[in-house]
């Protein structure tokens, strides 16, 4: 590979890294290529980038990260890095699912990148990877929002509400007059 394009290289790994809201390093060791492809178009689907990596490009285009030093056991062997854009769990609910349905020895998470904090691989599967999504958290967020309404609702329905029911025992006990 020569220098200009392993500039190339680096610039297009720091350009991915400082557009990315959470970056998950694997080992894809083992994987057959059915597999990888079918990885690759799971991360494609949710608006995931994933590509294989050298590590010694990635560590040239994150030498003025702080994170750099925290990953220095991620970057060894075969690296496969995918970066999350919207929602930070995106990335590794695919990997948890992927590892459900496949073979789930073969692809091993090493380690995350979280708004600069870096996350072992036990933390991705447990946390990152259960943590709800933005659509969920803004449903759940909407749902808080209305409850306090929709009681409000209820309490100034009751009164007319109530009034009807006394209209109608009235008329059923014949003295509807």
């Amino acid at each position: 590979m020569d220098r200009a394009t392993k500039e190339t290289e680096i610039s297009q790994i720091r350009d991915h890294f400082s557009r990315m809201t959470s970056a998950v390093f694997l080992d894809y060791k083992g994987m057959t290529v059915e597999q990888a492809t079918k990885l690759r178009s799971e991360f494609r689907k949710v608006g995931v980038d994933y590509r294989v990596v050298k590590n010694t490009l990635t560590k040239q285009a994150l030498k003025d990260e702080p994170f750099l030093t925290g990953l220095a056991s991620a970057l060894v062997g075969m690296t496969g890095i995918a970066w999350s854009y919207e929602d930070p769990s995106t990335a590794a609910k695919v990997i948890k699912a992927f590892r459900k349905e496949a073979d789930g020895d073969k692809l091993k998470v090493k380690a995350a990148v979280v708004d600069g904090s870096i996350l072992d691989s036990s933390a991705v599967e447990t946390h990152l990877a259960t943590m709800p999504g933005k659509d969920e958290l803004r449903a759940t967020l909407l749902a808080t929002l209305q409850a306090p309404l929709q009681q409000f609702v209820a309490l100034l329905q009751a009164p007319t509400q109530n009034f009807v029911y006394l209209l109608d025992a009235k008329c059923r006990n014949g003295d509807g007059d």
